[in-house]
């Protein structure tokens, strides 16, 4: 009796041939979308094959060596297919369901069997595992032409299957070891969402002859997303601007294609965590809680009703209705060699896409990115929509890469220029001549309710304490040194003195440009690139209560200029701009100022990494670099940043931090508390004693002392950037 599972409160085993077959059968139906179907089922009638080894069966029955499982299969599957492209790739597949998808490595004749890449671990010497034939009969894959573009597009498939795999092994074994945990499925489907959504469209479109100037502008975008929502599968754009309503009727565009084309889902891709968390509550109003999945990094589903219960398991493999999860979350993932990271990849085939801010895909990424976009939609029956109110030019990388290929982009507003100028709040002006904080801070105590917004932290630290030390009723900071917790309390308040017209003066970083819906009556933004200058107008007059003339976003130099690096290059094509048109937020201006930024950079700069050559030249060689690429792809550097975590507010936590407990529900709780910083404002923090470490064999927890945290600021970088507020 060959086993597979053991399962530990009631010592029940899970036949070893019952387990293959189990997986193989989800591994099917998860890939018949994109017609992986036979691949993965053969993926998963082999994936724990090195279970008959003798070996095995002894340490499940109690046994403490470990042995290695999963290369057998890889092996058996690649001696099956000769050797061929397609051994190569079920190789992959079968030996990555643990660890991960490996490198390739060298070819097989340099390699030694002893370390952990594709080719190394073909030369390793296997147990005799030959008794799966009494039990199992493998079919045979007589075709297998697929039509990859290159590389890229090849290991693309991979990682599909891999994801198909190993989310039916772990399904699989989940329904046999976890026999209490909620049952999964059940959602609200598509065609019933659709059906909710309705009447909240009729009740729009319906009152359009009575209706002001704005909610017209409104209704007519929306009937324009209903319109093209019958148009075929495709590559789409959504442009936009403030206030249109955008949001709204991009759902409405991505629920009816979904029904109209057959889509099993739709997903909401936002770049910040302000944003996700204002799409959810509008998404849940319009829907219901229980049909929307909130996945990004401080994602919490703790509660133990059944609803919560199948969000947590959703989260591992995006089985839900309606996903919105973040940039990071996303391209990440696609890119990713982990099983838990890749188990979610299959259930993206056949999706609504809708990438809102499209313009902040990181610049070097943007390449990887635009290619993994076009491969969901060409390869996968995936429609995405390309949502944003400064739309990158991002059309020329769609229809050239790779060469041979194109791929067009459909707008779906009918005339673009014309809403802008119907919505049109505010009037950007360029300063000419440099100011310093002293003069910044004069001109923001002229205005009651004022944000201005710098590009470094320190800075917006420093600039705080002069405002609130001239006049501190209503002075707010907001940045990232601050907890999410902190930030959206902060937020609250700044939005509450705003609706009641009380004195509100907000010196901020970037992060407020992220769809944060905050209505000032002026704004100061500092120069940066042209897409950020037009995100903070968004800020100004946001409603639309002040004339034109009386809602002024002005740009200012400051005196000490030094922008960082990564900067640089969007502050020169601003400039160069700003000289070429009299109105910077036309159209047509943002336009020339990504055309100009790309050229400026060039095509090297929007693939850093080199994602794309290393598949693409791995590909040649059957070698793809598959943990290498996940290595490097992070839209987030994690080398560059460390946490810090704010527990004064969570005295518990600290307690139970220093009493040496470590699990992943106590990580999940500190998380809300957490800061990300540079390595440099870290090292100076320490070594101003500002830090603890309760574990020194974990120097990931590091605990800053109250001291060191304001109720203002956050984090406090610098002595001149706060540290006087300190009380």
């Amino acid at each position: 009796m060959y086993i597979a599972h053991t399962r530990e409160k009631d010592d029940t085993v899970q036949l070893l041939i019952d387990h293959l077959r189990g997986t193989a059968e989800r591994a099917k139906n998860h890939a018949a979308p994109w017609g992986g179907a036979e691949f993965t089922e053969l993926c998963g009638l082999v994936h724990d094959i090195g279970k008959y080894l003798q070996a095995f069966q002894a340490r499940i029955r109690g046994g403490t060596n470990h042995v290695d499982h999963s290369t057998a299969g890889g092996q058996l599957l690649y001696n099956e297919y000769s050797k061929s492209t397609l051994g190569i790739l079920l190789a992959y597949c079968v030996m990555g369901h643990h660890g991960g998808i490996p490198n390739g490595g060298d070819s097989m004749s340099q390699s030694s069997g002893d370390e952990p890449t594709l080719f190394s671990r073909l030369n390793r010497p296997i147990a005799d595992y030959s008794a799966y034939r009494n039990e199992l009969t493998l079919p045979r894959i007589e075709q297998f032409s697929p039509k990859w573009a290159d590389g890229y597009d090849a290991a693309f498939f991979v990682r599909m299957a891999f994801s198909s795999l190993v989310d039916a092994d772990w399904l699989d074994s989940e329904k046999f070891c976890d026999t209490e945990n909620a049952p999964r499925g059940g959602y609200t489907t598509i065609n019933e969402l659709y059906e909710r959504l309705m009447p909240y469209v009729d009740i729009f479109l319906s009152a359009a002859g009575n209706v002001n100037d704005l909610n017209q502008i409104r209704n007519q975008l929306l009937k324009e997303c209903i319109t093209a929502a019958e148009f075929p599968s495709g590559l789409f754009s959504l442009t936009a601007p403030t206030g249109s309503g955008k949001t709204f009727a991009s759902l409405a565009f991505a629920l009816r294609h979904a029904v109209r084309h057959g889509k099993r889902r739709v997903i909401y891709i936002i770049p910040y965590n302000t944003i996700v968390d204002q799409c959810v509550t509008e998404f849940e109003r319009l829907l219901g809680a229980e049909s929307i999945l909130r996945h990004v990094g401080d994602v919490d589903y703790d509660d133990k009703d059944g609803v919560s219960i199948n969000k947590r398991n959703s989260v591992e493999n995006w089985d839900y209705p309606i996903i919105v999860t973040s940039s990071v979350q996303f391209f990440e993932s696609l890119h990713a060699n982990k099983p838990a990271k890749c188990r979610k990849l299959h259930n993206i085939a056949q999706s609504v896409l809708i990438f809102d801010e499209a313009q902040t895909i990181p610049i070097p990424f943007l390449l990887p990115c635009v290619r993994a976009i076009k491969t969901l939609v060409m390869q996968y029956d995936c429609s995405a929509v390309l949502a944003t109110a400064t739309q990158s030019a991002l059309d020329k990388h769609f229809m050239e890469l790779p060469p041979g290929k194109p791929l067009s982009i459909t707008e779906i507003s009918k005339n673009p220029p014309a809403m802008y100028n119907a919505l049109r709040r505010t009037r950007i002006v360029v300063a000419v001549e440099p100011i310093d904080d002293e003069g910044l801070t004069s001109k923001l105590l002229e205005s009651e309710r004022v944000l201005c917004i710098v590009n470094k932290r320190r800075h917006a630290q420093t600039l705080f304490k002069q405002l609130y030390e001239m006049a501190p009723e209503g002075a707010f900071h907001l940045s990232t040194t601050m907890t999410s917790v902190h930030r959206k309390k902060t937020i609250n308040k700044i939005r509450q003195r705003l609706k009641d017209r009380l004195i509100c003066r907000v010196v901020s970083t970037s992060m407020v440009e992220a769809g944060v819906d905050l209505d000032f009556d002026r704004v100061y933004r500092e120069r940066a690139g042209l897409d950020s200058v037009v995100q903070a107008a968004g800020r100004c007059n946001r409603e639309g209560k002040l004339d034109l003339c009386e809602s002024i976003v002005e740009v200012f130099v400051s005196s000490d200029d030094k922008p960082l690096g990564m900067l640089k290059p969007n502050i020169d094509v601003f400039r160069h701009i700003s000289r070429r048109y009299d109105d910077i937020s036309d159209l047509g201006a943002i336009r020339g100022y990504f055309e100009q930024l790309f050229y400026n950079i060039g095509d090297k700069s929007l693939d850093a990494k080199e994602i794309l050559p290393l598949l693409n030249d791995g590909a040649k060689i059957r070698s793809f670099p598959f943990s290498d690429v996940a290595n490097a792809f992070k839209l987030i550097d994690d080398e560059a940043q460390q946490t810090i975590y704010i527990l004064n507010e969570a005295p518990d936590l600290e307690t139970r931090l220093y009493s040496g407990e470590r699990n992943r529900e106590l990580y999940r709780e500190i998380r809300p508390y957490a800061v990300s910083l540079f390595k440099s404002d870290v090292e100076e923090l320490d070594a101003l004693g500002a830090i603890m470490r309760p574990d020194i064999s974990d120097p990931n927890i590091q605990i800053l002392f109250e001291e060191y945290y304001n109720e203002h600021i956050g984090v406090v970088l610098s002595p001149e950037g706060g540290q006087g507020l300190i009380t």
